[in-house]
């Protein structure tokens, strides 16, 4: 074979594999006519070699399209799907803000919580979005199920090496402590066991830590309440705790740097969103229009009012987003009344008459000041509906539950001590 012709035949070679880096010249360049049979077998072999090649990355160029269409797709579902989910989770905050075991119940439907106590308190304990008044209302339900959520929410909280104090700081801002005592002692229980259990040694039982913390949380409410004239001293603090462990005296040290540390930064009370108002008239105990006698001047308004919350709102619209005024049940006593008004009852201070009852309500202008009620008389349309309201409301007041389930847990103590 002369060097003409294997010169030929190597520029086809190069050619030919240029097509194949390149499959997209245009065409191949013309075959001489004066090639020998077995040169043109062998050319023939190339460009066999060549189409099949250019086969092979047609279908690798297809593959990888279809693999990178599917990744992509995969990446927009994916998106679409973290899109979706994070809509449904945001809908079940707000419905929890508005009904907390309704909320739960849309999270479990829609695969975002687990139907188990600890995957419930780990949501509540991270507490993203959730209004705080309605993760208290939620753990201090008594169903057996929400007091198990209830201590795994408490087992979440590290107590180790912090005093009381501290550890009531970290608790209480974690949610809000409801207004009804029976949740509160639920809920006080399950931290004085978890404390007791971070810090064994500190107190004699767990009692003890109960009685104490909430003796705290008095003594903050005493020394941080403007309304309470008569501040307690370090001593008499330290006098009222005599005797609560378990029959014995608490180190005096201890008492003094917890009355301290209360005295130079009171508890902070979380504050909850835009939800609060929507929580707190979404599911009230009653609610209905009413006439309701004026404070100073003695005219008869239509209002609508809501109970809820031990405490009685009342609207001059059912459209209103704020009340005009907000009647505090704590303490309070409830009696049916005689008026020209048929129907009548009225909220009052027991032994006090004179005393102006602890409310507020919003002027025409649009500020918020004192109430000047020493009652407050309301009319209800029927003989029905009154008894109602009354019951209602008589359900609803609360007398200062921390006072009562205190005296209640020293009176244990001290009955256990005797025998």
């Amino acid at each position: 074979m002369d060097s003409q012709v294997m010169g030929t035949v190597s520029d086809l070679c190069v050619s030919s594999f240029q097509a194949f880096l390149c499959p997209t010249i245009p065409r191949s360049p013309p075959v001489p006519d004066d090639l020998t049979p077995e040169e043109q077998k062998e050319l023939e072999n190339i460009r066999r070699r060549k189409q099949e090649l250019l086969d092979d990355i047609q279908r690798l160029k297809d593959e990888i399209a279809e693999v990178t269409s599917e990744i992509e797709n995969l990446g927009s579902t994916e998106e679409r799907k973290n899109m979706q989910r994070n809509k449904q989770v945001a809908m079940g905050r707000k419905k929890f803000n508005m009904d907390p075991k309704k909320g739960i119940q849309f999270l479990i439907e829609n695969d975002l919580l687990k139907n188990t106590s600890e995957d419930i308190a780990r949501f509540l304990y991270k507490g993203e979005g959730l209004n705080k008044t309605a993760i208290g209302d939620y753990l201090g339900e008594r169903d057996d199920f929400n007091i198990q959520v209830l201590h795994a929410f408490v087992e979440l909280h590290e107590f180790t090496d912090l005093n009381l104090v501290q550890a009531l700081r970290q608790f209480l801002w974690s949610f809000r402590l409801p207004g009804e005592a029976q949740k509160i002692d639920r809920m006080m229980e399950a931290f004085a066991q978890r404390y007791c259990q971070c810090n064994p040694g500190v107190f004699q039982s767990t009692d003890t830590c109960y009685i104490l913390s909430f003796a705290i949380i008095m003594l903050n409410t005493s020394l941080h309440n403007p309304n309470v004239k008569d501040k307690p001293t370090v001593e008499r603090f330290i006098s009222m705790n005599r005797g609560i462990n378990d029959g014995g005296d608490l180190p005096e040290e201890l008492l003094r740097n917890l009355y301290e540390s209360i005295k130079n930064e009171p508890f902070k009370i979380p504050e909850d969103d835009g939800n609060d108002l929507t929580h707190t008239f979404f599911n009230p105990d009653r609610e209905g229009w009413l006439l309701k006698l004026g404070g100073r001047v003695k005219t008869w308004k239509r209002r609508w009012f809501i109970l809820t919350d031990n405490c009685l709102y009342y609207f001059e619209y059912t459209t209103d987003k704020e009340p005009r005024g907000i009647i505090p049940l704590e303490n309070l006593s409830i009696r049916e009344v005689e008026d020209k008004k048929p129907n009548c009852f009225e909220l009052f201070i027991p032994d006090n008459k004179d005393q102006v009852i602890k409310a507020c309500k919003t002027e025409a202008d649009g500020r918020v000041v004192e109430g000047n009620h020493t009652f407050y008389r309301i009319s209800a349309p029927t003989t029905e509906e009154k008894d109602e309201w009354m019951n209602s409301i008589k359900a609803a007041i609360s007398r200062d539950p921390f006072y009562e389930m205190l005296a209640a847990r020293k009176k244990k103590v001290s009955s256990m001590k005797r025998h």
